[in-house]
């Protein structure tokens, strides 16, 4: 495929722009098994299993039918995220946020090495395409298990104040008014729009730029960039979630967005100068370091806006907002590469970060009242 339908699939991912129109559904019905939360998460993680297992059958000559599939799995795989997001927000203190956002993004990274380096890997040179997904929709599927021995984040007061409060659409009333009852809740939201969109921007395209910018081979990238960016990740994850409890949830969100702003300019770097597998490991590993940073403050703030009892309808608001800039602001990399080339495209990334961290700055008083 050219670059530009690639930076095209990225629209796949609007399940998890538009997640907030059923997320009252994760506060207002119980599933049959388990308890509010931690039967979401099993439901959701069988779902994706299935479809996952199902692209491995699809003609991958067919885009419609891959994108298809695709936005299935999106479906499922953003409700599944919008009910652990509500998990962690419901079972973790506020002291314990900035740590158990670390947590959060180091799984989210095991994943993403597995599904992105590890999986390249194996389609390249021993499973082939089909035979990876299966393997993928396995993983996930023991997931479930895993959901089935995890703490409840319920108490029997949770339960009671959620019964008196189950009604679909005064869940939605009732959690959109608490949410505009904080100060400048408006620009908020915006903030959350703008904050991490030049990281997005850049992100969408990474993989692209190693293998059809500077010619790296499927292994080298799945063993060197995957790899590297865990790695990387996890460092800043937790380096970030123990600075949030020294600087305070503005100082981190302030420090770690300019400095996952700047990391863009590494891969700049790479794009001017001879491709060298060292220094393609240097400049993910900046990158990813200062994006892990950035993503543990973030995921504080999103969390720390959230009431407990609608801890689902409210933090997949937030968060479909956050993937706004990441799948629609991100849709036209391709195009911007196509038309000024690699090295001006990371460049434009770093501006593209200056509108969040304005945005930050003018909202400072009300950032730092969160936190208290």
């Amino acid at each position: 495929m050219d670059i530009k339908t690639i930076g095209l699939y990225a629209v796949v991912g609007f399940p998890y722009t538009y997640k907030f129109l059923w997320s009252p559904f994760l506060d207002y019905l119980k599933p049959g098994f388990f308890d509010q939360r931690r039967g979401w998460i099993a439901l959701m993680q069988l779902a994706c299993a299935a479809l996952i297992a199902t692209m491995a059958f699809v003609d991958v000559h067919s885009a419609w039918t891959v994108a298809a599939v695709a936005v299935a799995i999106a479906f499922c795989s953003s409700t599944q995220d919008m009910a652990i997001d509500a998990y962690r927000t419901d079972l973790l203190p506020a002291q314990e946020r900035g740590l158990g956002a670390a947590y959060y993004v180091t799984g989210y990274r095991v994943a993403m090495l597995v599904s992105g380096g590890l999986a390249l890997i194996l389609a390249g040179e021993v499973l082939g395409w089909a035979g990876t997904y299966l393997l993928m929709a396995a993983l996930i599927a023991a997931c479930a298990v895993i959901t089935a021995f995890s703490p409840s984040a319920d108490t029997p007061e949770d339960e009671l104040r959620r019964e008196s409060k189950r009604q679909l659409f005064g869940i939605v009333k009732e959690s959109a008014r608490n949410f505009l009852s904080k100060e400048a809740a408006i620009w908020i939201l915006l903030l959350i729009v703008l904050y991490k969109v030049g990281d997005a921007f850049a992100g969408s395209l990474t993989t692209a730029f190693l293998l059809k910018g500077l010619g790296f081979t499927l292994t080298e990238v799945g063993a060197v960039n995957k790899t590297v960016s865990l790695i990387a990740t996890l460092m800043g994850a937790f380096l970030g979630g123990a600075l949030m409890t020294r600087m305070g949830l503005y100082g981190s969100l302030m420090l770690f967005g300019a400095l996952q702003a700047i990391s863009n300019l590494s891969f700049w770097l790479l794009s001017v100068m001879e491709p060298d597998i060292w220094a393609m490991g240097g400049a993910v590993f900046v990158e990813n370091l200062c994006g892990g940073m950035g993503t543990a403050a973030f995921v504080g703030l999103l969390t720390s806006l959230c009431s407990k009892e609608f801890s689902a309808t409210q933090y997949a608001l937030l968060s479909s907002l956050a993937a706004m800039g990441r799948v629609y602001l991100a849709a036209p990399a391709g195009f911007v590469v196509d038309a000024y080339g690699w090295s001006n495209f990371f460049i434009f990334s770093t501006f593209a970060a200056l509108p969040g961290l304005v945005a930050l700055y003018l909202l400072r008083s009300s950032i730092q009242k969160l936190a208290r």
